[in-house]
């Protein structure tokens, strides 16, 4: 018997990260190969992006996708988030020339007050919120706050890319297949701040740092590599990360629908791992058949605990500068 489409409503649907995605999307790579859907596409109520939507829409019709039912296009968002099971929080405010951090978080508070607001109204009761947009940590967060109907436990920001440059650094400096990788989770914000664990990670079910031998290197050459990544991708490419973006939420969102899965995501941190109540922080997650559940068992050695002391304090920093937004 054929399953139910599902609604999966994308924002910055025709932005570089969006193309790079909703192809996958529709092909059953996020949902699975037997999951029918309806795609929701959101873009800037102005007439050059919504042409451009219109294109990807034209592409996408092109491709055949046996799985996609149907698409909307829309510069509302009360219309691309209504029904919806899945939101993708993709378009966020860039940083331009000479902004200021604070002004970009603020600016980008205001769009994500209005899309949680919009959520909470009209989505399905089952919603479950992916933020991309940066800064994610603190998009999620301010989203998150709007919510009255829908519990904060459904809302997660992706570190998923920062996961995947770290086990693929690690494999090559070790030598071996990106899956002898395992156990290698980030902490803290998506930003040059957050503490990739190479504590606790194993290849081939040896500690990592055992097998690679260069403590030096895991802590001066590993961790920036991983943390300023994105940068060095703009610096080579002249552009931001997309299609490696896109690929690291389809695994985000697949993982966290395939119970017993365990990866890195952006959840509330209650606490947990020295983290300040309220902010959102990367962590190690366990899928379950109706969420998420936090893996807090991990000690933490000091070195550790004073990367995770450097990524708090940033995470605490955004959350004053938009405290006077969080409802």
């Amino acid at each position: 018997m054929a399953k139910t489409p599902i609604r999966v409503a994308v924002t910055g649907a025709a932005g570089n990260i969006g193309y790079a995605l909703l192809f996958r999307i529709a092909s059953g790579q996020m949902f699975g190969a037997d999951q029918p859907l309806i795609l929701q596409l959101l873009e800037i109520p102005v007439e050059g992006p919504q042409k451009a939507l219109k294109g990807v829409a034209m592409e996408l019709d092109d491709c055949a996708f046996p799985l996609l039912q149907s698409m909307v296009l829309t510069g509302e968002a009360d219309v691309a988030f209504k029904d919806v099971n899945w939101a993708l929080l993709v378009g966020s405010k860039p940083r331009g020339p000479g902004m200021e951090r604070a002004d970009l978080l603020k600016d980008n508070g205001k769009i994500f007050i209005a899309q949680g607001q919009s959520i909470d109204k009209v989505a399905a009761d089952d919603c479950r919120i992916a933020v991309v947009g940066n800064p994610c940590n603190t998009n999620v967060m301010i989203a998150a706050s709007q919510a009255k109907r829908l519990p904060k436990d459904r809302f997660t920001a992706m570190v998923r890319l920062d996961e995947n440059r770290a086990r693929a650094q690690l494999a090559q400096k070790a030598g071996v297949p990106i899956e002898a990788v395992t156990d290698t989770f980030i902490y803290g914000n998506h930003s040059p701040t957050m503490f990739a664990d190479f504590t606790h990670a194993k290849i081939n079910g040896k500690d990592a740092a055992q097998v690679i031998g260069d403590e030096a290197w895991l802590k001066t050459d590993f961790l920036p590599a991983v943390g300023k990544r994105g940068a060095a991708i703009i610096e080579a490419r002249g552009v931001s990360s997309a299609a490696s973006a896109a690929n690291a939420l389809v695994d985000h969102v697949r993982d966290l629908t395939t119970p017993g899965k365990v990866h890195s995501v952006a959840v509330e941190s209650q606490g947990r791992y020295g983290f300040a109540e309220g902010v959102w922080a990367g962590m190690p997650v366990r899928s379950t058949a109706t969420g998420h559940e936090v893996i807090d068992s991990y000690q933490m050695d000091d070195f550790a605990k004073s990367k995770i002391a450097i990524t708090n304090d940033e995470l605490v920093g955004e959350r004053d500068t938009v405290k006077e937004m969080l409802a």
